[in-house]
């Protein structure tokens, strides 16, 4: 009896001390936490800081991106990349109507040359048709004898402000030098031969001609120094 009284004090000895050790180590971890607890706020508002600066980062790229996009399908540049040649230089009025006609045109088959050696082909050839440059090209040597050949052949010629949109008025994702619209050239006719349906063709006739003589008087008073 003596022995088990005493392994019964001994154990209840041994629960006491965990029971105050227990109670000293709450406090603790207790305190650990309340410091634990500012510095996972810091750290999530530091989290949530740099979230903003990334979006608000990612904002300013996609304004700039969209700022681009809207210069290239306005046809704008810096007036200092524009070549000192580049006249006549259309306004933005005329720009876009050029830029419209010439995308309706290109979804008609062999009725747009596109680049420098198409279009120097074409005027060589005698083909008739309207001439267009951009004028931010660099060096503008590529299409300076251009406009000569165009005034050789009696062929209207006018600069737009931008290659970039002179590329995708002619539904090509490149920039582009120069085109020349032909509806009634030599690849226009191979491809009325064939006599197969375009889909998306449209009729720009009369935009064409009306755009066509407005561009001629511009090169007139060019030739006459009156521009």
């Amino acid at each position: 009896m003596g022995k088990d009284e005493s392994k019964k004090a001994e154990k209840k000895a041994k629960r006491a001390a965990e029971a105050a050790a227990a109670a000293l180590a709450a406090p603790a971890d207790g305190a650990a936490a309340a410091v634990a607890a500012p510095e996972e706020v810091k750290e999530k508002k530091k989290k949530e800081k740099k979230e903003k600066k990334a979006d608000a980062a990612g904002d300013v790229t996609m304004d700039a991106a969209e700022d681009a996009e809207d210069a290239v399908e306005k046809g704008e540049v810096p007036p200092e990349a524009i070549s000192a040649i580049a006249h006549p230089l259309a306004t933005k009025k005329l720009s876009k109507k050029v830029l419209k006609t010439i995308k309706k045109a290109s979804k008609s088959r062999g009725h747009v040359k596109r680049g420098v050696k198409e279009v120097v082909k074409g005027l060589r050839k005698g083909e008739k048709g309207l001439v267009i440059l951009a004028g931010d090209i660099s060096p503008m040597d590529i299409l300076s004898h251009i406009p000569i050949l165009c005034e050789e052949t009696d062929n209207p010629y006018v600069f737009v402000t931008s290659k970039d949109a002179l590329g995708a008025a002619s539904s090509t994702k490149r920039p582009t030098s120069c085109v020349m619209i032909c509806p009634t050239g030599t690849g226009a006719k191979k491809a009325a031969a064939k006599g197969a349906e375009e889909k998306g063709k449209e009729d720009y006739a009369e935009d064409y001609a009306a755009l066509h003589a407005e561009i001629r008087v511009l090169d007139e008073k060019i030739v006459m120094g009156t521009q």
